[in-house]
């Protein structure tokens, strides 16, 4: 069994969908999300070897419900700094890698800015150093994160569909001089 095959079947995935975040110190956790417009941080204290991911749609904004700010970059961003925190690691060596904010539209409005300008004043306010990522850019992209390591793999997604080939024509119908009805 070759070293890749033996990795996949011990590594662990767990997807970070919008609003959500996900904190570990496993080793074997590979965190992904896929993102358009919507930006993630990852973030991670590389002596405590903790880290995480979070998902976040639009930069500020009010929720009605319980769990409806999730979706905001304010919260998403406090949260995650937090979880980290509370499981181990120390503010002072936090790092953290920023992707997405992708333009997804021609539109008078691009989200995907607010949203990558949002987070790196949000890191720059804390004082957390921004160490890599990817932000801005046009369409979007998946993401795999290993929060231990600070590993991060980004591949584009486009979102056009891909054609099927269209099939010859049908030869025309043999001149037997019978008719079918149907």
């Amino acid at each position: 069994m070759n070293m890749a095959v033996a990795q996949e079947l011990v590594e662990r995935r767990i997807h970070v969908g919008q609003g959500d975040h996900h904190v570990t110190s496993d080793p074997a956790v590979m965190l992904t999300t896929v993102l358009g417009s919507c930006v993630s941080m990852c973030l991670r204290d590389p002596v405590a070897g903790i880290g995480g991911m979070n998902h976040f749609l639009l930069p500020e904004g009010a929720g009605a419900g319980t769990d409806a700010g999730r979706r905001y970059g304010a919260y998403a961003m406090e949260l995650l700094i937090n979880e980290v925190l509370k499981a181990g690691g120390r503010r002072e060596r936090l790092e953290a890698k920023l992707f997405g904010g992708g333009r997804m539209f021609d539109s008078l409005k691009d989200v995907g800015c607010s949203n990558a300008d949002f987070a790196e004043r949000f890191l720059a306010d804390e004082g957390i150093p921004v160490v890599g990522g990817s932000l801005r850019g046009a369409g979007g992209r998946r993401l795999h994160y290993w929060p231990v390591s600070g590993r991060a793999l980004q591949r584009g997604v486009t979102d056009a569909v891909a054609r099927r080939p269209t099939p010859p024509p049908a030869p025309p119908p043999a001149e037997s001089g019978a008719l079918e009805l149907f």
